[in-house]
């Protein structure tokens, strides 16, 4: 609506009209009888407080959720779910179980009896099983062998375990390791019956949450346990990041390095046909490889600080100034 020159009476009336509706929560409806006006004379008075800056519209966050940038990092990439943490002046560590409590909160949200949850091994995942309370009754099923990490006694059967006992329901596990020293020694484990039996219950799996790591040194597990010439092979290969051991490169295609073939976890055809796979990023920073993976759809949902976020907001600027300086040059 444009703007238009209101006398006084006009404008007071406006104002009377925003503080019955936004203040004392009366519906248009009531403000019309109450008033002896129309509806729609309502919602142009309403118009009309907005116009003139009588009324201010913010959302705020709802303690540590950031409720703004939730609502639109779930819009710009289509997520189904969105949680965003303000990490300000937050440790790592301190941050990263604010993320763990955060996923814990949406599994618990989200997940309805009948629903199979898969957990790969992460530092991410093991910190948010601590976090987690009572589930609706859901089988857990691992997604991932398991790294050896000083100062994390947690195994990948322990993180589902652990799952299982909140929500009552079976715990599908296997023993295994992430990534062995050598091929044969992979494929031989790839073939035991127990960790074929376990791999296989991946193919249930409804609800997944996973860690996302990126290409570099602390930033994923399996490059730090990586060799140097794995590290390099797989670079050259593309590889921007990984998700439960799976690489991928910058548009989120999964690739297949030399190393994979020494990993034991899920199969690329069962991660992407998992329906919600939720990324659960460290405050550290990995947004290069949180970006791709949204571009592949390798996950569809995200709990994320507030830092990712606006990185997230900022590839997506980029793009769309490249789009329009594109179209221009066309034009």
């Amino acid at each position: 609506m444009a703007k238009e020159s209101r006398g006084p009476a006009e404008l007071v009336r406006a104002a009377a009209v925003a503080r019955r509706h936004y203040l004392e929560g009366q519906s248009k409806t009531e403000i019309a009888a109450d008033l002896g006006i129309s509806r729609f004379k309502v919602a142009r008075l309403l118009d009309l407080a907005h116009e003139r800056g009588m009324v201010h519209i913010e959302i705020v966050a709802d303690g540590e959720i950031d409720l703004d940038r939730s609502a639109r990092l779930q819009e710009a990439f289509g997520l189904r779910h969105a949680v965003v943490i303000d990490g300000t002046g937050l440790d790592f560590h301190t941050l990263s179980e604010h993320l763990g409590e955060a996923a814990a909160a949406l599994l618990a949200e989200i997940l309805e009896e009948g629903d199979v949850l898969g957990l790969p091994w992460a530092r991410s995942i093991d910190i948010m099983t601590h976090a987690l309370g009572q589930l609706p009754r859901v089988d857990v099923v691992q997604l991932s062998g398991a790294m050896e990490i000083p100062g994390v006694d947690s195994s990948a059967v322990d993180i589902v375990r652990r799952a299982a006992r909140l929500t009552g329901g079976s715990s599908s596990i296997f023993h295994a390791p992430l990534l062995l020293d050598d091929v044969v020694a992979a494929q031989t484990l790839r073939r035991d019956g127990a960790v074929l039996r376990g791999l296989a219950e991946a193919s249930r799996v409804t609800t997944a949450v996973v860690g996302i790591g990126s290409w570099s040194a602390g930033l994923s597990t399996v490059y730090d346990a990586a060799t140097p010439d794995d590290r390099e092979q797989a670079r050259a290969a593309g590889v921007v990041g990984e998700i439960a051991g799976r690489c991928f490169d910058a548009h989120g295609h999964l690739v297949e390095p030399p190393l994979a073939e020494r990993i034991v976890t899920i199969g690329a055809d069962e991660l992407r046909g998992i329906p919600e796979v939720i990324g659960l990023v460290s405050g550290r920073p990995k947004a290069c490889a949180v970006g791709a993976a949204l571009r592949g759809g390798l996950v569809n949902a995200l709990v994320v600080d507030t830092v990712h976020a606006d990185a997230l907001f900022e590839d997506v600027a980029s793009a769309t100034r490249l789009l329009d300086a594109q179209g221009a040059a066309a034009g």
